[in-house]
């Protein structure tokens, strides 16, 4: 499982160090797209698959359906670690993220979101907001 945060750097062309603990849960090859959040996702090959799956899902017929899928498939690329363990991410894709020099890695289950570390400030959830959410939410009552 996929979980942690992490804090580097992203060099000038785009390489980023993926932590060894990330890679071995990765593999070799990984897909990485557009996230939800103006950040990035980095998938294994096999959760990209799965995710792909549920994408399929979807109506075709269904104008938000389309621009969902099209916001994901349409922005992936698949690469390969380095020696160095880097993964090399696309301009394109660093631009979408606002990726210039500090990135927060967080392993999130299946998957890694990468982000510019002061939009990941941004988002961070404040004790306040954890306790309304966690009380507004019926489901985790037996949770924590």
């Amino acid at each position: 499982m996929l979980q942690g945060e992490f804090n580097h750097n992203i060099d000038e062309k785009g390489r980023l160090i993926v932590p060894a603990k990330l890679r071995n849960e990765l593999g070799e090859s990984y897909m990485i797209c557009k996230g939800m959040d103006g950040n990035l996702l980095m998938y294994s090959i096999v959760e990209w698959n799965k995710f792909v799956t549920n994408l399929e899902k979807l109506p075709r017929m269904n104008t938000k359906a389309r621009k969902l899928v099209r916001h994901f498939l349409g922005s992936a690329q698949e690469g390969s670690f380095d020696k160095q363990g880097r993964a090399l991410v696309p301009p394109t894709l660093r631009a979408y993220a606002n990726l210039d020099k500090e990135i927060v890695l967080l392993g999130m289950q299946d998957k890694v979101e990468i982000w510019d570390r002061a939009l990941r400030e941004e988002e961070e959830i404040t004790k306040e907001e954890f306790y309304e959410i966690s009380e507004s939410m019926e489901e985790l009552e037996n949770f924590f």
